[in-house]
């Protein structure tokens, strides 16, 4: 991947972090007590989850999510923004794709908060296929089977979608670590919602809810010019692919072959089965 760089064996975009930024984002970025934290492999509902906890955040008012980009409102740990963010007062929404052993140290002895939301990988691989090809910022794979081959070998950014998992669901006994899926987002909004203002100490009355629920959902997303990135340009994006594309479970079946399904199965079973079933709620 001709714009990503190496870092410890993991690839990274260049266009956003560097070796060096990831090295401060683990010694010396400072988690604080009051801060939440979006953690994902990408292409698993991260932007979804960010918009969710805005509206959370402002009682479903949408003056927030509609006058501030995205990328600001819950910044990316491990990029130039989340550093110069950081410094602000008060409880912050952050954002991160980073595995847990370059996560920032600091967390790991404070009492924030990190929601994780995991999602079935075949669906990862469609979505970022058609992430990829659609910015500007990294090689593009030439076809869905090419990108699952990358994905397998974990030579896309972000490493090995099997490691990151792995590494972070070790973490959910701990009282301060919420475990979501895009899955259990998609079938029961509602109640997931509802999950995340528990864990988060929030109560959202029912006019607050119904507002959270209508105002992050993927068309409200879509037409959010503050959420569905068409505010990057050219730079970034080619625009002819919108970055929301569908927002759907289950797309894998629209190009995986039946061979290539029951190989990333076989895969999955060898790299995951110690871990419990129930942790993957998808087919």
């Amino acid at each position: 991947m001709s714009d990503d760089f190496w870092y410890e064996g993991i690839p990274f975009p260049r266009v956003f972090c560097s070796p060096e930024l990831l090295r401060k984002a683990q010694e010396e970025f400072v988690i604080k007590d009051e801060d939440v934290v979006t953690v994902t492999f990408p292409k698993s509902g991260t932007h979804w989850l960010i918009e969710i906890l805005g509206l959370i955040h402002s009682k479903g008012d949408t003056k927030w999510i509609q006058s501030v980009p995205i990328w600001e409102r819950s910044p990316w740990i491990e990029t130039e923004l989340g550093f110069t963010v950081a410094n602000k007062e008060g409880p912050r929404l952050l954002s991160s794709h980073l595995p847990i052993h370059l996560f920032p140290k600091s967390f790991f002895s404070s009492k924030a908060k990190v929601i994780y939301v995991i999602r079935n990988p075949k669906d990862v691989i469609v979505s970022g296929y058609f992430y990829w090809i659609s910015v500007n910022f990294s090689k593009k794979p030439k076809s869905v089977e090419q990108f699952l081959e990358w994905f397998l070998e974990g030579n896309v950014p972000y490493g090995s979608w099997f490691d990151h998992i792995r590494g972070w669901v070790s973490m959910r006994e701990r009282e301060n670590f919420l475990m979501l899926s895009y899955e259990e987002l998609k079938r029961d909004t509602e109640g997931t919602v509802e999950k995340i203002c528990q864990f988060l100490g929030k109560k959202a009355e029912s006019e607050e809810l119904s507002l959270i629920l209508k105002n992050s959902s993927f068309q409200a997303m879509r037409e959010n010019k503050m959420s569905n990135y068409s505010l990057l340009g050219d730079a970034y994006l080619v625009h002819k692919n919108p970055l929301l594309r569908k927002g759907i479970t289950g797309d894998w079946k629209n190009y995986f072959t039946v061979a290539q399904a029951e190989a990333f199965d076989k895969v999955f079973q060898e790299k995951m089965a110690d871990l419990p079933r129930e942790l993957f709620p998808w087919e």
